[in-house]
């Protein structure tokens, strides 16, 4: 039976900062200390801290082979520590490609907690790194070995061996199934069109655009107003939803301005249909990426930039990350299908909620969220059956703000 949760201590080192390295990783029982895996490696000549990420990576890729669903990592290594949690920022260029392939690491548990021990509570690890550091000390001369330089974040492409794979399915079943209410491991694929109206339909619709959007800036928590392109935006696409779903039973918004005005001027299209806040609903927090342009962040947390980039558990510097955006996404879905069952209700948003509503409907991985664009104003519909069934019959349709200069 694979654990639940497990304990991973990891450490390196090298003997001369650059000089022969290697690095040791544990993986233990939380409860009873046993030690589960353990995993050591010289790396020839290289830095500290290039070995110390080496050995966090060891240490989570022991842990997933091991089947465990959360992960308690312990390093006495304040660097990786703190970039990890995204309280630092990664200046070093070399040290970028293995942050993020820690960070894509971290997207295959349930929960990843990051703390810091101070040596002494590190023996294992650090015993394991030094018999390392042995071998590469009496192994040939060889050059300083730089982090892999890679064009942009690492995602999974390879094959998982076969129960991996299989593990992999029934896990995506399992989300499939939290996120519809049905449970997709029973519900039967079919080529056969079901009747719409046993469904709950949603009407996704993203806010008009504010000024942050004209000026690609981030734009989260932040209560931007529309800008008065957005107001016209607004009208069209109030018209549209009202030609989509003339019957529609409510407007749900996220507590923003930007969305609360799209959401009543739909309300007002629909014959004044009630219009209800979700929290749930409410955009990603970017932290101190907020109100800032795309540039500015890429100049300022190219690191960080870089490990958010490549895993949806990785939060800007005191923001949010999206894998807790689209748990709260599923939240509301749920609610709204509960709700609403066989009805039609329009839900205003923001792109990331609705990004990761459309990559769950589609059963999409992460990759979905960097590919698709949405519109500001653009409409997405998706129809969820009781049984668990999902049909996307459009994504970000725009004609309606064909006219709009």
């Amino acid at each position: 039976m694979a654990p639940r949760v497990v304990l991973v201590e990891a450490d390196g080192g090298s003997r001369g900062n650059p000089g022969p390295a290697g690095y040791g990783a544990v993986v233990r029982d939380p409860d009873s200390g046993e030690v589960l895996a353990e995993r050591f490696e010289s790396i020839g000549v290289t830095t500290n801290n290039v070995a110390e990420y080496r050995g966090l990576i060891a240490g989570l890729e022991a842990a997933a082979e091991l089947g465990a669903a959360e992960v308690d990592v312990r390093m006495d290594s304040k660097l990786v520590v703190e970039q990890m949690c995204g309280r630092w920022q990664i200046k070093n260029a070399g040290l970028r490609p293995l942050a993020a392939r820690a960070a894509d690491l971290v997207t295959r548990f349930d929960a990843v907690r990051f703390g810091w021990i101070p040596r002494e509570r590190n023996r294992h690890a650090d015993a394991l790194a030094n018999a390392a550091m042995d071998g590469a000390a009496s192994a040939p001369a060889a050059p300083v070995v730089d982090a892999p330089r890679i064009v942009e974040p690492p995602r999974e492409v390879g094959v998982d061996p076969a129960d991996r794979a299989t593990a992999r399915t029934v896990a995506d079943r399992a989300a499939t199934a939290r996120d519809t209410g049905g449970d997709a491991t029973t519900t039967p694929a079919s080529w056969e069109p079901r009747p719409s109206f046993t469904a709950t339909r949603l009407i996704l619709v993203r806010h008009g655009e504010t000024e942050y959007t004209e000026q690609g800036r981030y734009s989260g928590r932040g209560d931007v107003a529309l800008s008065a392109r957005g107001r016209e935006q607004v009208k069209a696409t109030a018209s549209r939803v009202a030609a989509l779903a003339p019957g529609a039973a409510a407007v749900v918004s996220s507590p923003l301005s930007r969305c609360t005005r799209t959401a009543e001027a739909i309300s007002a299209a629909l014959g004044g249909v009630p219009v209800r806040r979700d929290e749930n609903l409410i955009e990603c927090d970017f932290g101190a990426w907020e109100g800032r342009t795309f540039a500015e962040v890429r100049e300022g947390w190219p690191g960080e930039l870089d490990a958010w980039l490549a895993s949806t558990r990785v939060a800007p510097p005191d923001g949010e990350s999206f894998a807790e955006v689209a748990e709260r996404a599923s939240r509301a879905v749920a609610a709204l299908r509960e709700a609403y069952a066989r009805e039609t209700v329009v839900v205003v948003s923001h792109v990331s909620p609705i990004k990761l509503v459309l990559r769950d409907a589609l059963a999409a991985d992460d990759a979905f969220l960097h590919r698709l664009y949405l519109d500001a104003a653009g409409i997405s519909v998706v129809d969820l059956w009781p049984d668990g069934g999902v049909a996307v019959r459009s994504v970000n349709e725009t004609a309606h703000l064909a006219d709009i200069g």
